[in-house]
């Protein structure tokens, strides 16, 4: 018998000594007697004894936390993934609520994800356990009993950031009058208006490219513009956030199938999540490589990466269908990087973005088509970084007064923040 299935009979003994010891008699007597009455037959001891239910003191039957966590995930990034990994580190099971469009359009703005995307990038997330869409932007005492009734929720978690209504008032304020409330730490250096930002601040690099001489009518830059370099990130990388973000450094089997995708994976998004998804469904193990920074320049202009590697490769390594990645992975997938990862399948999405910018470089999948080991993978939904960023483009008006208002509060913020321990 192993260590679990025994378990309940060595709680037994220590809680109930005397009883216990009185049944383990009584069975040995019996058992004794059948020596004389063959014909009366007594259950072997492993058998008899489950049945007892005063013994099963099971790790079990310990109840399990299940906390709360709101918001609009409206351009997901590594910032969303750090709040929802913290907040189920305080629990047992994370639940998630997505506001609903009509909520962050009365309270924020338009959003610029379609409350479908915004689902799929949560449930995507390795932390996430449920996720109740519609939420309302604030806890409302009808909601919160609904949570607690009905959802078993025990905490509700929110950052250290302030969440304030219209009127200017808290969106928590009820649940910490109940005293059910947690409170974990903002990741600094990215938000939604910062990606915002980044995408309007890029349609004026690509004017200002359009202008120089030696650019294409395309906004095609020359090699001085690729040295110039695109906004400024306030993202400080540490090895231990990756370490967070990582599956433990848990690797592949001898006999895994390892499969492998790369790209630049910018502004992370529902087609990424989707296609990675169905890229680990064709193996044990999914391998992907992120592109360097001046790789996607490189082929798509300097105003391309919006999120920087690191910032690309948490984004990433959150997702719940990805067991490594590569930082800065190289453009053209190598015999010796096949050998290297055990790679049995390369693929690649049929929808990505155009690279305008090649200059007649060879195709990177040359060397595992050769092989045989190279697969085209229907992409399942048609959304690219450039589609996305064209949504606010598209906007422009609307999307600037609305980071400006947001980009007040957040600088009052961190001119007023003080040290938050934890995450």
């Amino acid at each position: 018998m192993d260590l679990d299935n025994s378990s309940w009979m060595w709680n037994g003994v220590y809680y109930y000594t005397h009883l216990f010891g009185g049944i383990m008699l009584t069975a040995a007597l019996l058992g004794l007697s059948t020596s004389y009455f063959g014909m009366i037959h007594v259950p072997s001891l492993p058998f008899f004894l489950p049945d007892l239910g005063m013994f099963h003191q099971k790790k079990s039957g310990k109840k399990r936390i299940r906390v709360y966590m709101d918001g609009c995930f409206d351009l997901m990034h590594y910032g969303h993934a750090n709040a929802l990994r913290q907040a189920k580190a305080l629990g047992d099971e994370l639940v998630v609520g997505v506001v609903s469009d009509e909520e962050i359009i009365a309270n924020k703005g338009p959003p610029v994800l379609s409350m479908e995307e915004r689902l799929a990038l949560v449930s995507g997330l390795k932390w996430v356990d449920e996720v109740i869409a519609n939420a309302p932007y604030a806890i409302t005492e009808e909601f919160m009993h609904c949570l607690f009734n009905e959802h078993k929720i025990d905490y509700i978690i929110h950052g250290d950031d302030p969440c304030l209504l219209p009127d200017g008032t808290d969106a928590y304020t009820l649940a910490k009058k109940a005293g059910r409330y947690k409170q974990i730490k903002r990741t600094e250096g990215v938000s939604s208006t910062d990606i915002v930002g980044r995408i309007l601040e890029s349609t004026k690099d690509m004017k200002v490219l359009e202008g120089q001489e030696g650019s294409s009518p395309h906004g095609e830059p020359d090699e001085k513009s690729h040295a110039k370099g695109g906004h400024i990130s306030h993202f400080l990388p540490t090895s231990r956030r990756i370490v967070q973000f990582s599956n433990g450094g848990k690797g592949p089997g001898p006999n895994a199938r390892v499969v492998y995708i790369d790209g630049a994976f910018d502004l992370f998004h529902a087609g990424h999540v989707e296609i990675l998804k169905n890229a680990r469904q064709l193996g044990d193990f999914l391998l992907v490589g992120i592109h360097s920074d001046q790789i996607v320049s490189e082929q798509r202009g300097t105003h391309y990466p919006l999120m920087h590697l690191h910032e690309r490769s948490l984004s990433v390594l959150a997702c719940r269908y990805v067991d490594e990645v590569i930082i800065g992975a190289p453009w053209e997938v190598t015999r010796d990087m096949m050998t290297t990862f055990n790679i049995s399948l390369v693929v690649h999405g049929t929808v990505a973005e155009s690279n305008r910018f090649l200059n007649g470089k060879t195709d990177p999948y040359a060397v595992p088509k050769s092989m045989g080991t190279f697969q085209m993978l229907e992409s399942p939904k048609n959304i690219t970084t450039s589609s996305v960023s064209q949504r606010i483009i598209a906007n422009h008006e609307t999307y600037k007064k609305r980071n400006a208002k947001k980009e007040a509060i957040e600088k009052k913020y961190y001119e007023e923040r003080k040290y938050v321990s934890g995450d």
